[in-house]
């Protein structure tokens, strides 16, 4: 006889993991957040944790006291002996009364129509590229008034979505038409960050075309075949919905990807460090670091450049750059990722880092090494048909370096 599954919750069904879930500190007893009208970002200002039947005789719940504002946990004591944390409301004001040289020295500002894959082919895609104005680039995007209510329209209120908690940089899930819900509030204690929004499979697709540029370099649209084993990686189509006062720390975009970013209103600053090899020695020391959250890594390299990007302006971001993210004020912003030729080395020079950091799963690129597998083969094909020596070209030597990275893992 089946033994009978355990029951929870006012609605009384059993465990689901996918299911944030919150104990009652009287009854014991398991609730879903979305029965009880508790969001998980929430619950962690509980202290003690009363359900709708023992708060009708112990009373509410009992809230954790805020002691400082420079900690992720805002109940250690402020005595002075503990540095501020990345993220927090003290961390954003010291960060915009900093001064940084100029993004300026090393954006290259360009027209739309004069980012194309043969200029970057013969000139290199080694700086970030500014582009204030979307023509010539073959982006299309919803309108400037187009808003976050829009996005759960087109999207689902539904879908659940990777919430950042930016004070605490930790993150939480949510529904779409909650986080659209707190962000109309007149009351916002929270500043909520949401940069993981992948929209490729809702209606919102059809309202965005990538750059030019990043689909003809795309190693997934180009390479990636429809019979593959593996489901193709949809990286390209992310939408971004920042708070004022929201900030990414710094980081490397997964695999090494470049990266297209559009604010569509609002305002975004990024501040930007070049990927020496010395710099990114520094990267993987701080990103390894017990303290990584009370450094800020900007001060550990020689530049870190600043970088305002206003409502309207596209910024391509090349492979490696490290960088962190401020948003200035309420923000819409679309981007994509993609991995391509120009940079080989560099992307796996990046995803060997992850895995010496032993990033999880979640946070690297889908499917990395498949994707250099099909491109190795490909490259491997087209040598076939030309005259090329494979001893004289680089292109051999980029594909031995993947070839080895993914045997190496296998070995």
């Amino acid at each position: 006889m089946m033994a009978t599954a355990q029951l929870y919750c006012v609605c009384r069904q059993p465990y689901d993991v996918s299911r944030f879930m919150i104990e009652c500190d009287i009854c014991k007893d398991w609730f879903h957040g979305s029965c009880v009208e508790v969001e998980e970002h929430h619950a962690v200002d509980i202290d003690v944790y009363h359900c709708p039947n023992c708060d009708v005789h112990h009373g509410p719940s009992l809230m954790k006291k805020r002691r400082n504002w420079h900690r992720h946990d805002y109940t250690e004591p402020d005595d002075g002996s503990k540095p501020v944390q990345a993220g927090t409301s003290v961390f954003v004001r010291e960060l915009q009364a900093r001064t940084f040289p100029s993004g300026d020295e090393i954006l290259q500002q360009m027209h739309g129509s004069q980012v194309t894959q043969r200029y970057l082919e013969r000139h290199g895609f080694r700086y970030p590229i500014a582009v204030h104005k979307m023509e010539g680039l073959g982006l299309r995007l919803p309108p400037p008034d187009f808003s976050v209510k829009d996005v759960e329209r087109y999207v689902g209120g539904d879908k659940v979505i990777d919430v950042i908690d930016v004070a605490r940089q930790a993150d939480s899930k949510m529904k779409l038409s909650a986080f659209v819900k707190y962000y109309y509030s007149p009351q916002r204690p929270k500043v909520l960050n949401v940069i993981s929004l992948e929209f490729s499979d809702t209606r919102m697709s059809e309202l965005v075309v990538v750059p030019d540029i990043a689909q003809k370099m795309s190693w997934v649209e180009n390479y990636w075949p429809d019979d593959s084993y593996f489901p193709k990686p949809f990286v390209q189509k992310y939408c971004l919905m920042g708070m004022k006062d929201s900030y990414t720390d710094f980081h490397i975009d997964f695999g090494g990807t470049s990266v297209w970013y559009h604010v569509l209103w609002g305002e975004k600053i990024f501040y930007l460090i070049k990927p020496t090899s010395a710099n990114l020695a520094l990267y993987e020391e701080w990103s390894s670091s017990p303290s990584q959250s009370e450094v800020f890594f900007g001060e550990k390299v020689d530049k870190c450049y600043k970088c305002v990007v206003r409502q309207g302006t596209t910024l391509l971001i090349p492979t490696g750059w490290i960088h962190a993210v401020l948003t200035s004020q309420d923000c819409m912003a679309f981007g994509g990722n993609f991995l391509h030729n120009l940079n080989i080395g560099m992307q796996l020079r990046c995803y060997e880092m992850e895995r010496r950091l032993k990033t999880p799963d979640l946070f690297k690129f889908p499917y990395f090494e498949a994707i250099c597998w099909y491109v190795a083969k490909n490259l491997l094909e087209t040598l076939k048909g030309t005259d090329i020596k494979p001893c004289a070209g680089t292109i051999k030597s980029q594909i031995h370096y993947s070839q080895w990275i993914i045997c190496k893992k296998n070995n």
